[in-house]
């Protein structure tokens, strides 16, 4: 009997890792910092934990099921690249249908968490980025064009929008140049990985700008849109939306990003692309710290 109970728990515990795995939890929890950021900037302080908490679980779902949804619709091109080829689909821990079912149930209680304890536009932008993501993303853009993390990333930029409306009830010219700061950050972050992994794009034909235009035009790419993102930063101030906590931030992380950009002209080896992936990472997390800090503070 004990080792029944053993062995049940232990597959329990296999089960709720693999299915963990599915929601990416590392995306999950940058989105859900974007969107806490955004509520703090909105709410000027800490939001109402009545509205804090649920906007947070519910930013949470669908998140994660649109991870899911997007792993089921790309199972056959993670089955061939060496990257994605140990996830819960691919690798056989978990039945297509199964992760499908996962991922469309998290959406749907985001949207009844959102409208039924924040309100309907949350729940609205929450699904919206859910659709962005799985349909114009994944199934449209993805797969056909060079140009799909360019549009395509304005999905990971919604969960802002989901924040600012949790706590105002609408959107503000504010809440669209957060927005703008994660839709500008996307291409150089991605781009960066995807000269990591340019041998599997190419395996699977995915027409990353790595694989369509080279990875020197790649290279300058992520430089040109570094730049352009350093000017995106600064709108906040411009606007008299933050102050001089976020500007220093900026000037310092932005310092940081085009140095990480240009090194990766000079270099062009595998190692500056993962610094630069790494860095990108660090930037909008401590450039989103730095908007609480200077709410917060001033």
């Amino acid at each position: 009997m004990e080792s029944t109970v053993r062995s049940y728990q232990l597959n329990f515990t296999s089960t709720f890792k693999t299915y963990l795995e599915l929601a990416k939890l590392r995306i999950v929890l940058l989105l859900l910092f974007t969107t806490l950021t955004a509520m703090v900037i909105a709410a000027d302080g800490i939001p109402d934990l009545a509205i804090l908490l649920p906007t947070l679980i519910g930013g949470a779902l669908a998140a994660a099921g649109s991870s899911a949804i997007n792993q089921y619709l790309d199972r056959d091109m993670d089955a061939k690249m060496a990257r994605t080829s140990r996830r819960p689909i691919p690798s056989g821990r978990v039945e297509p249908v199964n992760a499908l079912f996962f991922g469309l149930a998290l959406v749907a209680w985001s949207v009844l968490v959102l409208g039924l304890w924040v309100n309907w536009l949350a729940a609205g932008l929450a699904l919206f980025g859910g659709l962005y993501y799985v349909i114009l993303y994944t199934m449209i853009l993805k797969r056909n064009t060079v140009v799909n993390i360019l549009i395509g990333g304005g999905a990971g930029a919604v969960p802002v929008l989901v924040g600012w409306s949790a706590v105002t009830g609408s959107l503000s010219l504010e809440a669209f140049l957060l927005f703008a700061i994660v839709f500008y950050w996307t291409p150089p972050h991605s781009w960066a990985l995807a000269l990591l992994v340019n041998k599997d794009y190419a395996l699977a034909n995915v027409p990353m700008m790595p694989v369509a235009r080279g990875e020197e035009a790649t290279r300058v790419q992520i430089l040109l849109y570094s730049i352009q993102l350093v000017i995106v930063t600064l709108l906040p101030v411009f606007f008299q939306m933050l102050g001089v906590v976020y500007l220093v931030a900026v000037v310092l992380l932005s310092v940081g990003l085009i140095r990480a950009s240009v090194n990766l002209i000079w270099q062009a080896t595998g190692a500056a692309a993962r610094s630069m992936y790494k860095y990108s990472t660090a930037y909008l997390a401590f450039l989103f710290l730095a908007m609480m800090i200077d709410r917060l503070v001033l």
